[in-house]
């Protein structure tokens, strides 16, 4: 798995020209250069996207709110991509997170902080652009 990522980089930074195309309810990325042409999944994308904002200060897990009920929980292990949403929008991408913070977090700094580490992430790992990046502090979690 890894020694696909690190192709797939190699071959981002050559890129040409991208190709956002959706297709169903999936959703890839096809990145083209001179070597030919990348897919990059959408689970791809989110893993990435996650990774990077679940190691900011003050997030504590991502979020999926359970509409029937109106409960927030939180997402762990490979879950926590259900609390990740990406959009194309005039060929851009678009990233919502659903987060939780811990208690005494500045919330605003954090959303900044997702914000920055997520674009830097996505644009250095797989050299995709990103157009908006939006953070929903679902809730707080408070230690005991």
């Amino acid at each position: 798995m890894y020694n696909d990522l690190i192709n797939i980089v190699i071959l981002v930074y050559n890129k040409k020209n991208i190709d956002f195309s959706v297709g169903g309810f999936k959703m890839s990325i096809k990145l083209k250069n001179e070597y030919g042409e990348i897919k990059i999944d959408n689970s791809v994308i989110a893993h990435t996207a996650g990774i990077a904002a679940m190691k900011c200060e003050g997030v504590v897990g991502m979020a999926a709110k359970n509409v029937k009920d109106g409960f927030v929980k939180i997402l762990k292990g490979e879950n926590f991509i259900n609390g990740i949403k990406l959009n194309i929008k005039d060929n851009l991408l678009e990233i919502e997170l659903h987060v939780i913070v811990e208690y005494g977090t500045n919330i605003t700094k954090a959303a900044n902080g997702i914000i920055g580490a997520v674009k830097y992430s996505v644009n250095d790992i797989l050299g995709i652009d990103t157009e908006n990046i939006k953070v929903f502090v679902e809730g707080i979690k408070v230690n005991n």
